[in-house]
């Protein structure tokens, strides 16, 4: 029996993940780990305590004889955060500036004040945004000098997560990354698939700091001196989280889409070897590429928060001890009585695109409690999704007949109701909740040839629990029309 070992590294967690050849879960551990906020609209990471999730989770699966059987292995990753080390030695250089980060909101307005944004999205499929990875580089060369003098010394390597998990996995011989994460830099160019050179100058990012790219499902390097690991593992493939999401969900086939409520909400849209280009702000982005072939495109819009709201009712308001109770809180009420949350915690993605917006409360009364609250909250989350899905069909010209969900969120069986009446369409929800992990399995089985092709994993795919709209087309109407004028409120006030 081979197994195939994951590591999906999150936000605020990693999850290793061991599984064989028949899909089954032989292990998993999670761990978390500390997220900083120097200053306000500032997220970042300590890299070195990411790599210890790995270590700990390596050593948490591969108890016994298990690591010797492992074939291969398969990384997905939050996607726009950056990283900076030796390349030499793998010591991190500089804390990790997180996607949730809005440092560079300044810049962002100034290229687009510049009139740099048409070719940015004609080229990336992106739009200019702080939570992209380029501009963050960019502020990072320009402001932290230990950056300046290892680009001098030609020590200095840059990446997403993926690229600096891969460098720490191989002792430092692979500095390489894979299409879908090298689309979300702001620096590659996805017709080309090649980073390119006018973008680059404009952030002042050298290339030569940038990993090499490969297929999402080619050989990125092999183990070498991991402890728990025999060295020659191949690391046989690599996807961002939500294009990781995607595989996962088995949207191999144009049109299918999916939704991942994980921190935020993420929802893309499967377009084949078409690069849509969006007319409502949306991005267009590289679902995959795998080994021999054309890449595979997606559409895409982002919701900074989903999940991360229940956490700050937890953490924030102390509504609620534990985010797994927020369900029950919300459902003793059967509406939340008005009141809209918009929660633009860290301001607005897709189709708005406001990092000025702040979150909003409204419709509060004397008689508004935590339970409505909680309700509209999780209204909120899926308020932003019904709105980045109809900018998507109307790009994509296809009505949406169904969505697959998954991530952590999705087990909220309230938050999935209101979605679907919300959408008016059916949620289909997986028995593995974990879609991203189950991609990076995907790529890695690909990689080896224990699936030939992408349809194979539809076989795998087995669905849990659909959930049918109960709303009627006038009660939707009213409550996306109060959403309208919440949202029109907070866009105004963030601008």
């Amino acid at each position: 029996m081979q197994y195939l070992l994951a590591f999906d590294q999150g936000t605020t967690g990693t999850k290793s993940l061991l599984m064989d050849e028949n899909l089954a879960v032989v292990a998993e551990h999670t761990e978390e780990f500390p997220q900083y906020y120097p200053k306000p609209g500032w997220v970042e990471h300590h890299p070195d305590e990411i790599w210890k999730t790995i270590l700990n989770g390596i050593q948490k699966v591969t108890q016994g004889d298990k690591a010797k059987q492992i074939a291969a292995i398969g990384i997905t990753n939050q996607r726009e955060t950056v990283c900076f080390w030796n390349r030499k030695t793998g010591e991190s250089l500089a804390p990790a500036i997180v996607w949730q980060d809005r440092r560079t909101a300044d810049r962002c307005k100034e290229l687009r004040d510049l009139g740099h944004e048409k070719e940015f999205q004609s080229k990336t499929g992106l739009l200019l945004d702080p939570y992209f990875a380029g501009t963050k580089i960019q502020w990072a060369l320009e402001n932290q000098s230990v950056l300046q003098q290892a680009a001098k010394n030609g020590t200095l390597a840059v990446g997403t997560i993926d690229s600096y998990l891969i460098s720490r996995l191989t002792h430092g011989v692979s500095h390489v990354t894979e299409p879908s994460n090298a689309s979300r830099t702001l620096l590659f160019d996805i017709h080309a698939l090649a980073w390119d050179q006018n973008l680059c100058d404009l952030l002042h990012v050298p290339i030569s700091i940038l990993p090499e790219v490969r297929p999402s499902n080619g050989l990125l390097g092999v183990t070498k001196g991991i402890p728990g690991l025999p060295d020659g593992i191949p690391i046989h493939g690599c996807l961002g989280d939500q294009q990781a999401a995607l595989l996962g969900q088995a949207c191999v086939e144009v049109g299918e889409a999916k939704c991942t409520f994980g921190t935020g909400a993420f929802l893309l849209m499967n377009t084949g070897s078409h690069a849509v280009p969006s007319t409502h702000r949306l991005l267009t982005t590289i679902a995959w590429q795998m080994a021999g072939e054309s890449p595979t495109y997606a559409l895409e819009g982002s919701a900074f928060i989903a999940g991360a709201a229940v956490q700050w009712l937890r953490d924030g308001l102390k509504c609620i001890q534990k985010s797994s109770e927020v369900e029950a809180l919300a459902a003793s009420v059967p509406s939340s009585e008005g009141v809209v949350f918009v929660p633009a915690l860290t301001g607005l993605g897709a189709p708005y695109w406001d990092p000025h917006a702040t979150g909003m409360l409204t419709g509060l009364t004397r008689g508004t409690t935590q339970a409505h609250v909680a309700r509209a909250t999780l209204e909120g989350i899926a308020f932003q999704n019904v709105a980045i899905l109809e900018a998507m069909q109307k790009d994509s010209k296809k009505p949406l007949r169904a969505l697959s969900v998954d991530g952590g969120a999705s087990a909220n069986n309230l938050l999935m109701q209101i979605q679907a009446d919300l959408l008016g369409v059916e949620l289909k929800r997986p028995n593995y909740l974990g879609s991203t992990s189950l991609g990076a399995i995907f790529a890695a089985g690909l990689g080896i040839g224990l699936w030939k092709k992408l349809n194979d994993v539809k076989k795998s795919w087995k669905i849990d629990r659909s959930f049918h709209p109960t709303w009627n087309d006038s009660t939707r109407k009213i409550a996306l029309e109060r959403w309208t004028t919440a949202i029109g409120r907070v866009t105004y006030h963030g601008t």
